[in-house]
């Protein structure tokens, strides 16, 4: 694990800053950065004993520094040490509320930005109006002493992207500045965008560790691609490519002794409906006559493992850990509501964990492994043929009834729903520190290796 250091501000004429004397000789340092600053200084081992940072006060204003409560890392690499380090989280939806400035996602961040000393770095929550291009300096959010509160930061060493939905992503302003600050600053940026389930599955789909996991999926071109896959699985599902949260959804099925077809989705309304129909050209003429066909992918349909009758479900969390690797950092069972086409909350969705599903320790621990693997090899998968700097996922896991694992869908801003079961609420901490953790490593990187990490 990365030793933190205290930082202390002391009235020391000159720029000057003391580093703890436990790291040996440092006499060929001159540069100082915190974030994208930088300061000539100085720098002398600090005689006390106890291991701090001291910066003279010309060189923390210089900085823009002004985090003493929060231990920090200290990055040496060539002739300079980087105090830190800076975490941008980069978000859009401000209110301009004190107590609420995200609205109600105001919660969320501010228990992100609460980890500030279990991590040792400094996070800050900004949006594309706070950004002086011209001082490449930043008026971000900070979450402290339980009250929000707002800084002048640097420029920060790598940037978190949670923005929340693909409107505001696609919006030219968002777009300038993730451009600005990859192409301009070279500053890496962290889970860009949503993901497009067809894009998803096609990159997959050149993996062979991943193929096992993969259902059948095609682009809706035609009916006779629905056609085709009912007459071997009996069900299929129509999802957008671009949906989330189960919305959009339909699950066609095939009655072959009446010889009628079912549709069963949530109207707009959020009612479950299910409607019978005499043909697949029916269907498409009621339900999907106002929607682009192009924007929809179809999926077979696996017989999934039930609970009191009614589909289960998946979500596994993975995330980038401190050390730059995939781990698993919660796993949970969702149970359908009645008649919902989907296992979301809204649509009456009940959250179990694994072993509350099955009872049977050895059972519970077999499909958790099961759900585990699956995960660590499509995170792979996915970091190694989609674009960007990927360092969480929330996969949506089906389970049939011979015991193999499918992969359903793969999200970028994976929801948070599991967590409000009381069971599960360490692992809504963990998934919280490591993407903090990764941003770590990250800078690690960047400064140290002198690696140049995709954007």
């Amino acid at each position: 694990m990365r030793k933190t250091y205290p930082a202390e501000i002391a009235a020391i004429p000159g720029n000057v800053l003391y580093y703890p004397s436990e790291l040996g000789d440092l006499a060929e340092i001159e540069l100082i950065y915190f974030g994208r600053h930088s300061c000539p200084a100085i720098v002398k081992q600090n005689p006390a004993v106890n291991q701090t940072i001291v910066l003279s006060k010309s060189l923390a204003e210089s900085l823009l520094f002004d985090h003493t409560d929060i231990p920090l890392h200290l990055f040496i690499y060539g002739k300079s040490i980087h105090i830190g380090p800076l975490v941008g989280i980069f978000s859009s939806g401000f209110t301009g509320i004190s107590n609420k400035p995200l609205g109600e996602r105001s919660e969320f961040f501010a228990k992100l930005l609460s980890l500030s000393k279990t991590t040792g770095c400094i996070p800050f929550v900004f949006g594309e109006n706070v950004i002086n291009w011209d001082e490449e300096t930043i008026k971000g959010y900070v979450f402290d002493k339980d009250d929000w509160n707002i800084y002048e930061f640097p420029f920060p060493n790598v940037i978190y992207d949670r923005l929340p939905n693909r409107l505001t992503e696609n919006r030219d302003g968002p777009k300038e500045v993730k451009q600005k600050f990859q192409k301009i600053y070279t500053i890496p940026w962290y889970n860009p965008g949503f993901f497009n389930k067809w894009d998803v599955n096609e990159r997959l789909c050149a993996d062979e560790r991943a193929l096992p996991y993969l259902p059948e999926t095609y682009p809706f071109q035609s009916i006779s691609v629905v056609e085709t896959l009912l007459s071997h699985y009996r069900q299929v599902y129509i999802k957008p490519i671009h949906g989330s949260l189960g919305l959009g959804i339909h699950q066609i099925l095939y009655d072959k002794h009446e010889n009628v077809y079912y549709c069963r989705y949530t109207n707009e309304a959020k009612e479950n409906k299910l409607q019978r129909f005499s043909t697949l050209e029916s269907i498409v003429k009621h339900i999907f006559h106002d929607r682009p066909l192009e924007n929809l992918i179809v999926q077979q349909g696996i017989p999934l493992i039930r609970s009191e009758k009614r589909p289960v479900d998946f979500r596994v969390h993975t995330n980038k850990d401190s050390n730059g690797k995939w781990q698993v950092t919660a796993i949970a069972a969702k149970i359908a509501g009645a008649g919902s086409v989907t296992t979301h909350i809204k649509s009456g969705g009940v959250i179990k964990t694994v072993a509350e599903l099955f009872g049977d320790d050895d059972e519970a621990t077999e499909v958790e492994r099961k759900l585990s693997e699956a995960a660590l090899i499509l995170s792979d998968s996915i970091e190694k043929n989609l674009d960007g700097i990927i360092a969480e996922i929330g996969f949506d896991f089906g389970l049939d009834k011979k015991g193999q694992v499918w992969m359903f869908e793969a999200n970028s801003k994976p929801g948070r729903s599991i967590f409000s079961h009381p069971k599960l609420k360490d692992f809504e901490l963990l998934t919280r520190k490591l993407s903090l953790d990764y941003a770590i490593y990250l800078t690690e990187q960047t400064i140290t290796k002198s690696i140049r990490v995709p954007q």
